[in-house]
């Protein structure tokens, strides 16, 4: 059955022309993009309902090169910020979840071993992990260790020519699922250090964790490991400390502000095409006034939102972003990208809760995405403290 109305034909909504200048080559990673959120649309709200993950579709991003979220190395093709940011944006604007894969994959385990990882594990994993013939996982949240990440409780113990790992980690995407898990754990002097973790070993249990409201087409796991072994060389050489760890997750902040600008993009698209196909009181719902005022707010939130996309992503290619103000670009845009879900969802009425209509599931996955990568509270912490100067941290 044909769905009543078609409100996810994309509009292009860009008020202050600030995407009228994306140069050639990256312009060409968004309409790669673009294509593959089109084409999957239907199949992915369909996963999303039935939460399945369609692993064809991971590959197939790697296939189109759009898993690299512009991580530099051997063999990966080059992809500026404003690329990166334009293809994390687009993903979300067709599906969160398939957003959250570039996240994981591209960003934190591919990112994880790029920065830190030997020759030699670079030759292994980054071109597999680019294109998806192999899948990755980033293993640092614990059960009882979310944000408060730096008190993580995972060992890794050095017992002969291996090392023996234990603990459990949470909300890890890939996890049951993947080849391959950076595991973050403590060595027995109590630094922090990245681990390759073959997830076929022996002692490694990945459960895919059910009753998610939110990415539902994608897989997050609980991980146990009890007693892994591994190679002494499977450490990342470059890893010694937390502070490792907090370079990657700042550089993938400005992606998640990125992927909430997708999605609010497609639920502000939605709310205005439906309020001209939608039909009440003898005329289109659009020329009431406070139908019009409604969009006028969500253009103005929405536009904001891109003006910070864009402008850290000038100051990322030049090399002078600052971790903070990625902070402050993801908790301004998933800030805003939650109340355009709402006011989309109230605007189209009980056609809002509607999987046809796409709203509801932004809607839910922007929740997930408003925490992960560091909550609303701890980035107001951060940008506090460089603020005042003064650490409410304790």
């Amino acid at each position: 059955m044909m769905p009543d109305y078609d409100v996810s034909a994309p509009l292009d909504t860009d008020y202050y022309g600030v995407f009228a200048d994306v140069p050639e080559a990256d312009r060409a990673f968004w309409s790669r993009a673009r294509t593959f959120a089109v084409e999957t649309l239907d199949e992915l709200s369909e996963a999303w309902d039935k939460a399945e993950y369609p692993l064809h579709l991971a590959r197939r991003l790697g296939e189109l090169d759009l898993l690299t979220d512009g991580v530099e190395g051997p063999g990966l093709t080059p992809m500026s910020p404003l690329a990166a940011g334009l293809v994390n944006m687009e993903i979300s604007r067709g599906d969160g979840s398939m957003g959250t894969v570039v996240a994981v994959q591209g960003g934190l385990a591919l990112r994880s071993i790029a920065m830190f990882g030997s020759d030699e594990q670079k030759a292994t994993w980054l071109v597999p992990l680019a294109r998806a013939e192999k899948l990755g996982a980033f293993a640092l949240t614990e059960p009882d260790h979310g944000s408060d990440s730096v008190g993580l409780e995972t060992t890794a113990h050095r017992d002969g020519d291996e090392w023996v790992i234990n603990g459990e980690k949470k909300w890890i995407g890939n996890g049951s699922v993947g080849d391959v898990t950076v595991v973050w754990a403590r060595d027995d002097d109590g630094n922090v250090r990245g681990f390759l973790v073959d997830q076929a070993l022996p002692g490694y249990h990945g459960e895919t964790m059910l009753g998610k409201g939110s990415l539902r087409a994608v897989h997050q796991a609980r991980i146990t490991l009890t007693d892994v072994r591994i190679p002494l060389d499977a450490v990342l050489p470059g890893t010694h400390t937390f502070k490792d760890t907090a370079v990657v997750l700042f550089a993938t902040r400005l992606g998640v502000a990125w992927s909430a600008l997708g999605h609010a993009t497609a639920v502000f698209e939605a709310a205005l095409n439906y309020a001209q196909q939608r039909v009440q009181f003898g005329k289109p719902i659009a020329g009431f006034q406070i139908v019009q005022e409604r969009l006028t707010l969500m253009l103005s939130e929405l536009t904001s939102m891109q003006l910070h996309c864009i402008r850290l992503a000038e100051l990322d290619a030049a090399g002078t972003l600052r971790p903070i103000q990625a902070s402050l670009a993801k908790f301004h845009n998933t800030r805003a990208a939650r109340s355009l879900a709402s006011l989309a969802r109230d605007m189209l009425g009980g056609n809002g809760i509607l999987l046809e209509n796409h709203v509801i599931r932004h809607l839910a996955d922007i929740e997930s995405i408003h925490t992960y990568e560091g909550t609303e509270s701890i980035q107001s912490l951060l940008i506090g403290r460089d603020l005042t100067g003064v650490s409410a941290f304790h």
